[in-house]
């Protein structure tokens, strides 16, 4: 019997959708963290040395590019590691080039945190999604933690925010995941927020 992998929307999902016809609204797709080039096969329908491993990741990107030119791209903790190693060699900012330039992105916009209607997209260094919307009290959208993949919604008397783990991309058994070797299996998964209301994890089969 042949297994049948489409996504089917719940009622609310279907909802949500009609209303977004209704009336124009901003819809958000959420990527989780790819890891290139350590990405997983089909994820899109696209031995190192540090240097090998920037070269294949700039080719790997170039389909993320190509099918997403205008993007905003959430810088995570392993972005982050190229310009503390420059500070800590007292290497002037002004050698370093911007991550645009060196991706080949040009169109691309890398930000540490980004707010689209009352949402806030963020990396999630600092705990989980629904930590951190209680605590901002704000709806919250975050990777990060690749084997964390949910919605939790939190309601008060006057207000209610959700948090959005979004799950990830990247090839478990790549080496490059080997310090996870023993650990859980990844949330393959992306996300999608409907007009700043409605958040939607959608996983790959496993």
């Amino acid at each position: 019997m042949q297994r049948n992998n489409r996504y089917r929307l719940k009622p609310h999902e279907i909802a949500a959708i009609q209303r977004m016809r209704e009336k124009e609204v901003r819809n958000v797709l959420v990527i989780g963290d790819l890891h290139e080039p350590f990405c997983l096969d089909g994820y899109i329908e696209a031995e190192y040395t540090g240097k090998q491993e920037l070269e294949v990741a700039i080719k790997k990107i170039a389909y993320w590019y190509k099918a997403f030119p205008k993007a905003s791209v959430i810088l995570g903790n392993h972005d982050r590691m190229i310009m503390r190693k420059a500070q800590t060699s007292l290497i002037p900012s002004k050698w370093i080039k911007s991550y645009k330039e060196v991706l080949e992105v040009p169109n691309w916009n890398f930000v540490d945190r980004l707010e689209i209607d009352n949402v806030q997209y963020i990396h999630g260094e600092a705990g989980t999604a629904r930590t951190k919307c209680r605590a901002d009290m704000q709806n919250t959208v975050q990777g990060h933690l690749h084997t964390q993949c949910y919605i939790e919604h939190y309601c008060g008397q006057n207000f209610r925010v959700f948090g959005m783990q979004v799950g990830c991309g990247i090839d478990h058994d790549s080496y490059a995941m080997a310090y996870a070797k023993r650990g859980k299996k990844p949330a393959i998964a992306c996300g999608v927020v409907l007009g700043g209301k409605t958040p939607i994890n959608l996983l790959m089969p496993l």
